[in-house]
């Protein structure tokens, strides 16, 4: 007998990720999770500052038979947030579901960091969820009676190692997620947060010179299970939060980093 549990509830529901490109054929959280989604016959709107690396997100999708759409934004504008939402809407009648997936890293305490830096930290790893969320929560009660929302934080967030204005930044989206949660549940809407490990993704490795295997072994070995994470394993999270088998799941903190949180902080230049 197949009961309610059994259905994921993700089938024919349409979500938006925000930050849903990466470079290249890597697959970063976002990407992760809008292929994931559409997997399981989401319609995804697959939004990125840059256009070409949402669209590569798109065509991955479609070469599964999955239903996707590509979006070009900067999410720090409310009203290219609004135009977000209502592509989404536009095109599928519906929103149900938002990964909030934007964020960039820094480095350094408060005296080592500008003020300027400090507030582009804030501006795109906070207010960027803020203002998606303010326009597709009033959607999602219009078109769906209610829906899910995934704020990607970081374990930097509970384990501060040196990387200070990031640390707030990610800390601030957990004290995001918890208001919001009170806030709207009363519309059916859940919102939890994810906060990922040293997880292995083109936002750490497409830049500069890349990471080295001493590197990437170093951060395994962060692990209790000493293996490394990869964007699949923040994608397939943000999924089953999304999904009705967390139907009873909201305002929490989801730690997905291997176990690199139960053991003692190490200070390093990576973040995540």
């Amino acid at each position: 007998m197949k009961g309610p549990e059994d259905d994921a509830g993700l089938a024919g529901k349409v979500a938006i990720v925000s930050g849903g490109g990466a470079a290249g054929e890597g697959i970063g959280n976002g990407r992760a999770a809008a292929i994931l989604l559409a997997r399981a016959d989401t319609r995804v709107l697959v939004a990125d500052l840059d256009l070409k690396l949402a669209e590569r997100t798109v065509d991955m999708i479609k070469a599964e038979g999955g239903h996707a759409a590509a979006h070009a934004g900067d999410m720090t504008k409310e009203a290219e947030c609004k135009r977000l939402v209502d592509a989404a809407v536009d095109r599928w009648g519906r929103l149900d579901f938002l990964d909030n997936n934007i964020g960039i890293g820094s480095r350094g305490s408060v005296v080592d960091e500008k003020p300027d830096e400090y507030r582009r930290v804030m501006q795109i790893n906070v207010e960027t969820m803020f203002l998606v969320s303010k326009h597709a929560i009033p959607a999602m009660i219009k078109t769906a009676k209610g829906g899910s929302i995934v704020n990607i934080s970081s374990i930097s967030a509970l384990r501060p190692r040196g990387l200070t204005t990031y640390t707030t930044s990610k800390a601030a989206v957990i004290g995001l997620t918890q208001a919001m949660a009170v806030d709207h549940g009363k519309d059916h809407i859940r919102v939890n947060c994810i906060c990922p490990g040293p997880v292995y993704t083109p936002m750490v490795y497409a830049r500069g010179n890349g990471m080295s295997e001493a590197a990437r072994a170093q951060r395994a070995k962060a692990s209790v299970l000493k293996v490394e994470g990869t964007g699949w394993d923040i994608g397939h999270a943000v999924r089953f939060l999304l999904s009705a088998h967390a139907r009873y799941i909201t305002g929490h903190v989801l730690v997905v980093d291997g176990g690199v949180t139960l053991q003692g902080p190490e200070r390093d230049s990576e973040s995540h």
